[in-house]
């Protein structure tokens, strides 16, 4: 290939994966300067990262019709498999790979791996990769909010019954309920109220709000690790502990993608719902996650360690699946 021709194949190559650039930016932006994009910080990315969600969730309910979310909340196969991938399938992984690895994890860092296994789905991030993999977002959005709700009662019993541990408090069903309702119910009653007065403006610039899911997306992975940074992610943990959890994770996930992905086809679901169980199956939330964890370990010595794998896991799954959902949306 000529010289002349490098600048021309790079500017190919930003343009079509200028996504995936885009993350890997965010996380290298966030670990120069966390302060700038965390929660109370001078941007409020916390409060930027609930405007993107609310936002995105407007859209989708402009772009669903009742009868299509109807089918969704319908699909109980899908639905059955991505809580059976939540909540059975994970805590199952853990209880084979604990004996295997305990002996040379932290025991805090091994604690953390349990609890992640126990976790809920996250909400924005799986109906948000859905909707850009042009993939069942209505089944999405029901089994997104239902395994929010049912890991309030279900992560820590099973932290409980997989770590042996006692004494949890419970969590706040109201305030969780609440804070559902407000980033994503109400956005999406919005907008199925207002789509029969902007539904025409919604198929004219679908182009650009199909965009907005992916600038939505890249805030949330940058504001979270600005989070993450700005609590000591770099600085309070050695590179080895560092690497065991980025690793586990790492593994964690990739075991998780193709067990969903071959149990989705092996069952015969449509291209649409396998991306629903895919990325509704293998999802962990952080944003639930925290808080659960100060309300279960607040006392642990360890807890810095216990968080530890959710938040590398999680910014693994935004990167992993931002480049799968752009693969599922770039078929015919």
């Amino acid at each position: 290939m000529s010289p002349i021709a490098w600048p021309q194949r790079l500017r190919a190559i930003l343009h079509k994966e200028w996504f995936l650039f885009g993350m890997l930016g965010a996380v290298a932006l966030a670990s120069l300067a966390p302060d700038i994009g965390r929660a109370g910080g001078p941007l409020h990315g916390d409060v930027l990262a609930d405007l993107g969600i609310a936002v995105v969730f407007f859209l989708h309910g402009l772009g669903i019709s009742f009868a299509s979310l109807r089918q969704g909340m319908l699909r109980w196969p899908v639905h059955l498999l991505v809580q059976l991938l939540t909540f059975a399938v994970f805590p199952l992984l853990w209880l084979l790979a604990a004996p295997l690895v305990s002996a040379w994890m932290p025991a805090g860092l091994a604690l953390g791996f349990c609890y992640l296994c126990a976790l809920p789905s996250t909400i924005s991030s799986s109906v948000a990769m859905t909707g850009l993999a042009r993939g069942n977002v209505p089944a999405a959005i029901f089994n997104a909010t239902l395994s929010s709700v049912l890991g309030i009662a279900l992560t820590p019993l099973l932290v409980a019954a997989l770590a042996h541990l006692g004494g949890g408090q419970g969590m706040d069903l109201g305030q969780a309920v609440l804070s559902i309702a407000r980033l994503l119910l109400l956005p999406l009653l919005a907008g199925q109220l207002l789509r029969p007065l902007l539904h025409a403006w919604h198929q004219r610039y679908k182009r650009y709000t199909n965009l907005l899911d992916r600038w939505v997306i890249l805030l949330l992975v940058y504001t979270a690790f600005c989070d993450s940074v700005a609590s000591g992610l770099w600085r309070d943990h050695g590179l080895a502990t560092l690497a065991t959890a980025m690793l586990g994770a790492a593994l964690a996930l990739l075991v998780v993608l193709m067990l969903s992905t071959w149990l989705a086809r092996r069952v015969g679901f449509s291209v649409e719902d396998e991306i629903t169980t895919v990325f509704c199956g293998s999802k962990k939330t952080l944003a639930s996650g925290v808080p659960m964890a100060k309300l279960l370990f607040g006392a642990h010595p360890a807890i810095g360690l216990i968080v530890l794998p959710i938040m590398f896991y999680h910014q693994i799954q935004l990167l992993v699946c931002a480049v799968l959902a752009n693969r599922y949306a770039a078929r015919r």
